[in-house]
């Protein structure tokens, strides 16, 4: 059978964030998998990179006080910690913002463009007055115009799944100043979508195999709806990739971030990493070029359900009509639920990965467990606590682990580490109702359509029969007895029963590597492959246990919520707790300072002149002076307690007083920092 050519790639994670626990779900799926094509000899390249553009980086960019490029960086910094510590095997992490990717991407531009599937025009756009830039779809939210629901994003709704335009939004805002968006004209850049021939080829495509079921249905309910053209434009100012001869304008960033997939594998080649791969035997040097122009070559995609529409049809329809190798498979999966709530951390309900990493749980547990509950459908996998526990425990070490630990021990007493090759044949053909050549190659089959929990069940009724038949013959009591036959009964028993470990450790090499690992140096054996049948077991190393069991507490460690943060130093503790009706009684509003002046005589005062909104100036003394010059606080707003009593001071009356925040030992950390709300907020409105 020929040997297969894969390019494998997760979704690129937007680099404004450190992983979640759905990144790693995703990753270890895709890990899994190519992990076990590599045991069939078959050539892979596994990609990803970090998707760098678009507006929600350059705002939090400029936020933090750095470049979008210094920004990106520090993420991406941090990226080798969660996959090394979940042994994800990639064979290159690039970025979007990679000069691979603007050539790619400009390149498949401008072969759109010659195919007459571009197209220009005027449009009519939200822009935020207060921030002076118009706004991307996911920085307006408003009510879903098909179900009504609140607080949902401009290009689609969360609670019903439809996918409309941010003009359909009924009573949208901004979400960087809160303000009500202005519609401007602006000229922008499209694929034509919808064109004809577009349209034929997509509905071809999605439901040629190359989709899951329930996926392909949902395209097809797309095509009922009608395709429109996709706008792949954004004005500057904008963190992304230039449009050739189009000054000003940037591809949107789901243009350019797929393509990312490929700048990550050319600037693998590029580097000469593909010709002496890590995983496999090297083979001549063979450019990008010559590998993605192969016929027989592979392009499999692992991603989430919340990305299909991009993957399914934007996609492959720019990879078609650029005259490229267009996905062979797009494998979409659930998400990660735990104890059947949706991850959410303003609810608590969080798994932190580096955290399970850093209380010293095994990513080994982590990574069957997932295994144990993910098949190819697009369904959630829950992570509920005692179910982790008790599958880690019972089934992983109770089942698989304990096999080699209780034979182990009589093979050494007794026979000095050597093992009867004869009585492993009789795993080979069958034990019970079960042959490992035959379960060999069901396992193989499961794992290459992404059933991994079908071959976990597989493996644990195997490990159930290797344990079963070693408990029938009571090794324990043979050990005692000195006679021929149960001596040579004992070595029998002891050595078939490492010999479905033998083949278990095959079966789960893609899902437990370093058990593997360990295993392959325990039975004193080569690294395993999906070759059968296995080569015979002669002689093992001294057992050393391969894997602890989970402690509970380690569980519960995971699940804890955070202790409140220490005071800094500087800081002060918490007032007395106070009631509602007590925070009520103090009037906070909204007041602009339209005049700011120091005080005569005075090295700390201020004077301010604030309208709040009452048809009328107030005049309050503040001491701010050090940490303020007078013209740098005119115009600005502020917060200030107008229900305050009025106070005569030695300059005047101050009726009110504005909010600032500072440490508790001014001498030890100066600093004052005076409170301004929300740009859209106006003079009057009552802080509650």
């Amino acid at each position: 059978m020929p040997k297969r050519r894969l390019f494998v790639t997760t979704a690129l994670p937007y680099a404004n964030a450190n992983f979640h626990i759905g990144h790693m779900m995703e990753y270890i799926q895709a890990d899994i998998w190519v992990r076990f094509q590599r045991l069939q000899g078959n050539e892979v390249h596994f990609v990803c990179a970090d998707d760098a553009h678009g507006a929600p980086i350059m705002i939090a960019a400029e936020k933090a006080g750095k470049t979008p490029q210094q920004f990106v960086n520090t993420i991406a910094a941090g990226r080798a910690e969660y996959l090394e510590g979940f042994h994800i095997a990639f064979d290159n992490w690039h970025s979007t913002d990679a000069p691979e990717n603007h050539e790619l991407a400009q390149q498949i531009y401008k072969d759109l463009r010659d195919q007459g599937l571009t197209t220009n025009r005027s449009i009519e756009q939200f822009y935020d007055p207060v921030k002076g830039m118009f706004l991307p779809d996911r920085y307006i939210k408003g009510e879903c115009p098909k179900c009504g629901a609140k607080d949902q994003y401009g290009d689609s709704c969360e609670v019903c799944g439809s996918v409309y335009s941010p003009l359909e939004l009924k009573n949208p805002y901004s979400v960087l100043s809160g303000a009500t968006p202005e519609l401007r004209s602006s000229e922008h850049y499209f694929f034509k979508l919808s064109d004809p021939k577009v349209v034929m080829f997509l509905k071809e495509w999605t439901q040629s195999g190359k989709l899951q079921a329930e996926v392909a249905k949902k395209t097809s309910e797309w095509f009922a709806a009608g395709m429109n053209d996709w706008d792949i434009s954004r004005d500057a100012p904008y963190f992304g990739i230039e449009i050739p001869d189009a000054p000003g304008k940037y591809f949107y960033v789901w243009l350019d971030a797929p393509v990312g997939y490929l700048a990550s594998l050319k600037n693998h080649f590029d580097k000469g990493q593909a010709a002496h791969h890590p995983h496999e035997a090297s083979r001549t040097q063979q450019t990008f070029e010559e590998f993605i122009a192969d016929p027989s070559v592979e392009q499999i995609h692992f991603i989430g359900k919340d990305i299909v529409y991009f993957h399914t049809l934007f996609w492959p329809a720019m990879l078609e009509f650029s005259r490229r190798k267009t996905p062979s498979q797009v494998n979409v999966h659930g998400f990660l639920t735990v104890s059947g709530e949706k991850l959410s951390k303003s609810r608590g309900i969080t798994l932190d990965p580096l955290k399970y990493l850093n209380l010293g749980m095994n990513p080994e547990w982590l990574r069957y467990y997932i295994a144990a509950k993910l098949n190819a459908k697009v369904e959630d996998l829950d992570f509920n606590p005692d179910d982790f526990l008790a599958r880690v425990n019972s089934d992983l070490i109770g089942k698989y682990i304990n096999i080699a630990s209780r034979a182990a021990g009589f093979i050494h007493k007794k026979f000095e580490g050597r093992l009867d090759t004869s009585a492993q044949e009789k795993i080979d053909q069958g034990l019970g109702a079960l042959s490992a050549q035959e379960v060999s190659a069901t396992i193989a089959e499961l794992f290459n359509k992404r059933e991994y929990a079908r071959a976990v069940r597989l493996i644990c009724d195997f490990a159930d029969q290797i344990n079963q038949m070693f408990d029938a013959h009571k090794p324990w009591e043979l050990a005692r007895k000195e006679d021929l036959t149960s001596q040579t009964t004992l070595h029998e028993v002891c050595s078939a029963a490492l010999r479905g470990f033998q083949y278990m450790s095959l079966w789960l090499k893609p899902i437990l590597p370093k058990v593997a690992e360990q295993a392959e140096h325990f039975l004193n054996i080569p690294p395993l492959t999906w070759s059968l049948p296995l080569a015979p077991l002669t002689h093992i190393q001294t057992y050393q246990h391969l894997l602890q069991r989970v402690d509970a507490a380690m569980l519960d460690a995971l699940f804890q919520a955070p202790q409140q943060e220490k005071i800094a130093p500087g800081g002060e503790d918490l007032a007395p707790e106070i009631k509602l009706e007590d925070f009520s009684k103090i009037d906070l509003r909204i007041a602009k300072i339209l005049q700011c002046e120091a005080v005569e005589g005075s090295d700390k005062l201020l004077r301010l002149t604030l309208d709040i909104g009452e048809g009328k100036t107030r005049n309050v003394f503040s001491g701010i002076k050090a940490a303020y010059k007078p013209e740098e606080l005119i115009g600005k707003s502020t917060v200030m307690i107008a229900n305050l009593a009025p106070r005569k001071m030695k300059f005047g009356v101050s009726e009110g007083m504005v909010l600032a925040a500072s440490h508790a030992n001014e001498k030890a950390q100066p600093g004052l920092f005076l409170l301004e709300p929300h740009p859209g907020a106006v003079p009057g409105l009552r802080v509650r």
